[in-house]
């Protein structure tokens, strides 16, 4: 090995210098001109109330550039198969390093996407099974769910010199199930709710949501195809036309002059609602399909999704669906016990996958668990798994609020791994609201003071204890414990839940207490949301407010998400005599030089596309002729710019008292929206807000009991407080109101606590406490307990 003569230099040398990176006059979103220096290979948190700019800074400024920039390396060719990313609105950004962006964004909903696919751990078996399963019946793709057996042989032209025909098989072994096509599930389709068989195509009888009488691609061609009798009702068609108007095979037809494809109803509607995930759907659209279609275990395969071949290849007494079904900790251990040397490093990369879903505290999911399926807190972990062993330093890891749906108990397992992450080398930048995980930062920055047009700056910059001494809304709250409540609410009847097994779930009996705040709580993967979901949600008056996203476009926003655009429009058309239409975006009063979006895009291939404001709008949306209509002074414009507040007051009285817009604008205002303006793109709300905007519409409906699913995610300290405030209101109005959480605050704030536990997955399941906050306190016989205790200083 060779020596070292020469002596190190005592001058610094000139890469070291760079060692922050800097953000100078960033303006994205509401970011006012924002400048800082976060130091690198350092954990840095970022802190503010919800709204405050967080999101803005670290995404889509830092994360944004730094994703471009890594993009523009490649070749334009290449560049044209990316998404176009377009330069942040920010003066100088220097220092980047790759960024790997670990968000709370739900993984692929599609219903054939798992766990195990997500992660590359089924490609992983899949190839285990193929070189060491008992009998062999093919390769890697022989086990794969997603892959259909294909058996062709014919003629084929080989155009090579001399044009010469030969003759040619092709086999592919794949391992979906026929039946399901690799779904786990079949679906009936109930014929009533697709068409009101005593009426004649003519006459309307689709009763499919979205399939109006003149819809040249849906109702017409099944009319005017030549194929129906369009007057006839439908139940008295002959055998022949039943069968072309429920499963004719893909024809073309011409109407109108016009090409088009007819197919069978049923297959049509499968094509079109059934192949994709439910969770995905519009609400109204998921509604039509739970009513339409009855989802069951595929008879053929078991819910597997496997073919029988795959099902019968087998290791050491396991196939590959039971593989998938075990715990993940329970799999882990089984590939320990696999001694093989021919396989050897693919078995090192396997344990080492599975050994991470465990460390990450995700050992209670199973591979063939539907990604769909996943909390936001679940798929963001997910997602972490493979970068946890990674060998690459000197990466920008950028996590949005890593600890959402973890109990206390889990978030310092969660600290360690950040802390493992930046001691390799890295930058780690972490938007987060928890106390427990601010404190180990190296450095905080604290955006606000408030939310909205009200925040956008850094109030504060520095130290954890710089941050506790500082007067900023966060320092001032850092501290914060609430206390057991000294007067308890006693319950007006219980909701019984008898023999409760769904998922881990063990024949679970628990009476819920009605007209209090109850919360379940126990650890992730403890059966808290199978318990709620399974047994609560869908029954009469439940109103179920879950952690999905709020499906919209840039088109969409506040006013048009809750229902409040309705009265506006009718309150614009009676007081000029107008109709509604007119006041719609989207609709009638559309700038029709920019279609009511604002901004005319400008694609421009490979490079980031441009949004120029529309100059016929200026931005406005609506024709002029529409903005010359008033309603108490201002035109439909100046309203949608308007905040929440600023309307509260505008539609309470005077001119413009509209009572029904008063009422939506007030339940805005009660979950701490009142600084969102009512035409806000929904695209631009942060997770805490999007998620209080569903409380609010929801709050309109007609229930006597509301279940929230962590209420809390993505919510300031400040703001956790307005959050109790809004929940006891709802108690004392006569509601039920039932929480799943793991924010000590609102477990100190219940009447009722159903701890769940004692573990995940199937260490978990029971029912290990219920009780009051102080009977817990005391008892500390649980993880939550202990947590609980500690939070209130007990």
């Amino acid at each position: 090995m060779a020596t070292r003569t020469d002596a190190r230099s005592p001058a610094p040398h000139a890469a070291d210098i760079h060692d922050v990176i800097r953000v100078h006059g960033a303006r994205v979103n509401n970011l006012k001109d924002v400048s800082i220096e976060i130091p690198k290979r350092r954990l840095t948190v970022f802190t503010g109330v919800s709204g405050s700019g967080k999101t803005s800074l670290v995404f889509n400024t830092i994360a944004a550039e730094s994703q471009r920039l890594i993009n523009e390396t490649y070749s334009a060719f290449v560049q044209g198969f990316m998404p176009t990313l377009a330069r942040p609105e920010v003066d100088v950004l220097d220092g980047l390093t790759t960024a790997i962006i670990v968000d709370q964004q739900k993984l692929g909903a599609d219903p054939r996407s798992t766990v195990g696919t997500a992660t590359d751990a089924n490609a992983m078996l899949r190839i285990l099974f193929s070189r060491l399963g008992k009998p062999h019946i093919g390769p890697p793709s022989a086990y794969a769910f997603n892959v259909p057996s294909v058996r062709a042989s014919g003629a084929i032209t080989v155009e090579r010199g001399a044009k010469k025909t030969v003759k040619a098989t092709f086999n592919r072994t794949g391992g979906m199930c026929t039946r399901c096509e690799g779904r786990g599930t079949v679906s009936d389709i109930d014929l009533t709710q697709l068409y009101d068989d005593s009426k004649s195509l003519a006459e309307g009888a689709f009763t499919i949501p979205g399939w109006k009488s003149d819809s040249f691609w849906t109702v017409r061609v099944y009319a005017e195809s030549g194929l129906l009798d369009p007057d006839k009702p439908i139940r008295k068609y002959t055998k022949k036309e039943m069968q072309d108007f429920l499963h004719r095979e893909p024809t073309k037809v011409k109407v109108e002059g016009v090409n088009l494809t007819y197919e069978g109803l049923i297959p049509k509607i499968q094509k079109s609602f059934l192949s994709k995930d439910k969770e995905a759907l519009q609400p109204h659209i998921r509604a039509f399909v739970e009513r339409a279609v009855t989802f069951t275990t595929c008879p053929e395969c078991g819910g597997t999704r496997l073919s029988e071949g795959a099902r019968s290849s087998k290791i050491k007494r396991i196939n590959i669906a039971d593989a998938c079904a075990m715990q993940i900790s329970d799999l882990a251990a089984w590939v320990r016990g696999l001694d093989e040397p021919s396989v050897a490093p693919l078995l090192t990369a396997l344990r080492q996958t599975l050994d991470s879903f465990v460390e990450i505290g995700l050992g209670y999911l199973a591979l063939d668990r539907p990604t769909g399926t996943l909390s936001g807190g679940e798929a963001q972990r997910v997602k972490m798994i493979r970068h946890l062993g990674s060998s690459l330093t000197d990466i920008t890891y950028v996590f949005d609020e890593p600890t959402a749906g973890l109990h206390p108990h889990d978030i310092q397992r969660m600290n360690n791994l950040l802390l493992r992450l930046r001691d390799k080398g890295n930058t780690v930048l972490v938007v987060e609201h928890k106390p427990e995980t601010i404190t180990i930062a190296d450095h905080v920055v604290d955006l606000g003071p408030g939310a909205g047009t009200a925040g956008g700056t850094v109030c504060f910059e520095g130290t954890v204890e710089g941050l506790r001494a500082g007067g900023t809304v966060t320092g001032r709250h850092f501290d914060d414990r609430a206390a057991l409540k000294e007067t308890l609410r006693k319950p007006t009847g219980a909701l019984e839940i008898r023999g409760a097994n769904e998922n881990n779930l063990r024949d679970v009996d628990i009476d819920i207490p009605l007209g209090v705040l109850a919360v379940i709580t126990g650890v992730a993967g403890s059966g808290k949301s199978s318990l709620i979901h399974g047994s609560v949600s869908g029954l009469d008056g439940v109103v179920a407010i879950d952690q999905g996203a709020i499906c919209g476009s840039r088109r969409s926003n506040p006013a048009t998400y809750t229902g409040l655009l309705d009265p506006i429009r009718k309150a614009f058309a009676k007081a000029n005599d107008v109709k509604p239409a007119l006041f719609s975006a989207n609709s009638e009063g559309a700038c029709p030089s920019c279609n009511g979006a604002g901004v005319i895009y400008t694609d421009l291939a490979m490079m980031a596309g441009v949004a120029t404001v529309c100059e016929e709008c200026e931005g406005k949306r609506f024709q002029a002729s529409v903005l010359e209509y008033h309603l108490g002074g201002r035109d439909i414009s100046e309203v949608l710019a308007m905040s929440v507040t600023e309307a509260e007051e505008f539609f309470g009285d005077g001119a413009a008292h509209t009572p029904a817009a008063h009422r939506i604008l007030d339940r805005l205002a009660d979950v701490g929206l009142g600084y969102l303006s009512l035409g806000q793109p929904l695209t631009t709300l942060s997770g805490g807000e999007r998620q209080r905007l569903k409380l609010a519409t929801h709050m309109g409906e007609k229930g006597g009991i509301y279940v929230l699913d962590e209420p809390t995610t993505g919510l300031h300290l400040a703001d956790v407080e307005q959050l109790l405030a809004l929940l006891d209101r709802l108690v004392d109005t006569g509601k039920s109101v039932v929480v799943i959480e793991h924010h000590q605050a609102v477990m100190a704030h219940a009447d009722w606590i159903i701890d769940l536990g004692p573990g995940a997955g199937h260490d978990g399941g029971r029912l290990v406490f219920e009780g009051t906050p102080a009977d817990l306190v005391a008892d500390r016989s649980t993880l939550t307990g202990e947590h609980l205790a500690a939070y209130v200083g007990a």
